[in-house]
């Protein structure tokens, strides 16, 4: 797999000539790495679950821990920094509701 590339302005990575929003660099290490982790599993329980119900359960988590991470939803750039984390904190305890850890 190619190795990401951070544009310079630090908001976008590039990988295999496609840019993705980059996660972000403000949440606390331990933040991030508990929604990398319910990410992980979230798409490992997409690729697994074999019923409509499940899969789009799966996906809801996914769309949750990429919003947490600043990946997907309001960019992380516009947002204050307190924003931010509240924003992370909160999609973190909802997967911890609909996953536990």
């Amino acid at each position: 797999m190619p190795e990401a590339q951070r544009t310079p302005d630090g908001r976008w990575i590039a990988v295999g000539g496609r840019r993705w929003r980059a996660e972000d660099p403000t949440l606390e290490p331990e933040t991030a790495a508990r929604l990398r982790s319910h990410l992980g599993r979230a798409r490992s329980a997409v690729r697994r679950d074999d019923d409509e119900v499940g899969v789009r359960r799966a996906r809801d988590r996914v769309q949750l821990a990429k919003e947490g991470l600043g990946e997907r939803g309001d960019p992380w750039w516009e947002l204050t920094e307190s924003a931010r984390a509240a924003r992370a904190d909160d999609r973190l305890a909802r997967l911890d509701l609909a996953a536990p850890p």
